[in-house]
């Protein structure tokens, strides 16, 4: 999910107009295949076979399907073992821990269980995204990290403990890691730190700027890019992507979050990869070719596919 708030749709069409509610059309497809780094099929309409069909038909020919909680995680697990164009990751959003430990109605109970609370039932569901890590098809474990804007002091430290632990999982695993952070730069900087981070750290539709870029290339963390960098407001995302080396840029959409322009507040999609990844070309200097190649090798170096 992003990392930064995601749009609301705008008003519904008007008689005459294009329904700004409708999914954007189909893009003009890339000559050379890309990979959707962090999508959500699971909150997106329609079928599975539908998604990835459309998306395969633009050059986008492979999908990372990212888990949030214990049943998106059990089904993206589920989901990547039944597609061969579909690979996993497994974890608890950092803003599900808090709910775990504070047993939130809303948050761990949704799948099933009663959510008794505090730190035995959050060490409970990080021994399943263990469990899910360690099948062959999950090739990530995210997204994890921080987020300071929707959990306030009392939620940090849940969040924290639990970042700390799927850190662990990833490297005992050699499984990459895909970072959400939210408002929490230095702070998920400093965990990654103190704990060593593994070897392949992906962040997630990236969210700080050209100095936390450069530091980021440093010690060889992956930026992926979603539609928000097409946003008017996002100059410090061009200006990180401008920086960052190209062999540790990435691209998703976070679908149904974060629909590039021209399209912003309509439903995204996978199949919407290429809008961005022509933006990207243009910040970048570089033609959709040489950008498509890179980011269809990045990806499947930073999951190991």
């Amino acid at each position: 999910m992003p990392a930064n708030a995601p749009d609301a749709p705008d008003a519904p069409g008007k008689p005459g107009k294009p329904d700004k509610n409708a999914a954007p059309p189909l893009p003009q497809p890339l000559r050379v295949p890309v990979a959707d780094s962090h999508t959500h099929l699971d909150m997106q309409s329609g079928t599975v076979e539908d998604a990835l069909a459309r998306a395969a038909s633009v050059g986008v020919t492979t999908v990372v399907q990212v888990g949030c909680d214990l049943a998106g995680s059990r089904w993206a697990a589920e989901t990547a073992a039944a597609y061969e164009s579909v690979h996993a990751t497994v974890a608890l959003h950092p803003n599900e821990a808090p709910r775990i430990v504070h047993g939130d109605p809303d948050g761990w109970s949704r799948q099933g269980a009663r959510a008794p609370g505090g730190d035995a039932a959050l060490d409970e569901a990080l021994a399943e995204i263990d469990r899910l890590a360690a099948l062959p098809q999950v090739k990530g474990v995210g997204e994890t990290g921080l987020d300071h804007f929707r959990t306030g002091p009392e939620g940090k430290e849940a969040q924290e403990r639990s970042f700390r632990a799927h850190i662990e999982i990833a490297k005992r695993h050699g499984k990459a890691l895909v970072i959400h952070d939210r408002d929490a730069h230095a702070d998920v900087l400093r965990v990654l730190k103190e704990e060593g981070a593994p070897e392949r750290t992906v962040f997630h539709c990236y969210s700080g700027d050209a100095e936390m870029a450069e530091i980021c290339a440093a010690a060889g963390y992956y930026m992926s890019f979603a539609g928000n960098v097409t946003f008017k407001n996002a100059q410090n995302l061009r200006d990180a992507l401008a920086v960052a080396p190209l062999e540790l840029v990435l691209v998703e959409t976070d679908a149904p979050f974060l629909t590039p322009a021209p399209y912003r507040g309509r439903p995204n999609a996978p199949y919407l990869v290429p809008v961005t990844v022509r933006a990207m070309a243009a910040v970048r200097g570089v033609d959709e070719d040489t950008l498509a190649a890179a980011l269809g090798a990045n990806t499947a170096r930073a999951f190991g596919y």
